[in-house]
């Protein structure tokens, strides 16, 4: 489950990044400097859909959670191919704005396990028999862009209402992509861990504060070099 599933943008902010620092939060502050030197608000180009408060109890009435099911909350959704892995899960339902299956064709599965090719190294390399992308509303991808991909591996484009019920799970990651989704709405993304309801384990998730009005000048330097 990627965060990002429930943002719209109209920010023209795109590409790959390192999940560190730079990219989690000086990069924010840096884009925020940029827009309002334009005379623009960056917030005003991001909007989170209401729908992240009800997410959980539609989940819950397809699939089966119990007390062995596991929960992660990470920043990097390339933690999934550890956790498939580990879990020992053939199959993944991704709900996310992006598809991770790896961009530029088959060639990007010879990359190392990263954010953007997690969903294909797993199928590639046969961890996982079956994936079902559940594509968020915001999403600007078609599945046509995966081509390679859809024809080599099991791969299901659909909707929540089309899956099959009482799935049973043995692990949920909860990603917040902090370098796609804005720090301004982080309190939204713990309120949305905490709606599940569910014991979980925090790994590799850095704390954010947005605090734009208390920048200095150096901090502006800063973040402008950035």
């Amino acid at each position: 489950m990627d965060w990002d599933y429930f943002v719209f943008t109209e920010s023209t902010y795109q590409g790959s990044y390192l999940e560190n620092k730079r990219s989690l939060i000086d990069e924010w502050y840096k884009r925020y400097i940029i827009s309002r030197q334009k005379g623009k608000d960056l917030r005003d180009l991001y909007r989170l859909s209401p729908e992240f408060r009800s997410f959980w109890k539609k989940i819950k009435e397809y699939f089966k959670f119990s007390d062995s099911t596991k929960v992660y909350v990470s920043d990097s959704h390339s933690l999934s191919y550890e956790i498939a892995a580990k879990n020992h899960a053939d199959t993944v339902y991704l709900f996310d704005a992006h598809s991770d299956l790896g961009y530029g064709g088959m060639s990007a599965l010879n990359f190392e396990v990263n954010c953007a090719n997690w969903l294909g190294k797993l199928l590639k390399e046969g961890i996982i028999e079956r994936a079902f992308i559940i594509y968020s509303p915001y999403t600007v991808e078609n599945p046509e862009y995966f081509k390679a991909m859809n024809s080599r591996f099991n791969i299901t484009y659909t909707g929540l209402d089309s899956l099959k019920r009482w799935s049973d799970v043995s692990a949920i990651h909860i990603c917040r992509s902090g370098a796609w989704v804005p720090p301004w709405f982080d309190g939204e993304f713990m309120e949305f861990v905490g709606i599940l309801d569910m014991p979980y384990e925090k790994i590799n998730l850095m704390e954010r504060k947005w605090e734009p009005e208390k920048m200095s000048l150096a901090d502006r330097i800063n973040y402008m070099l950035a």
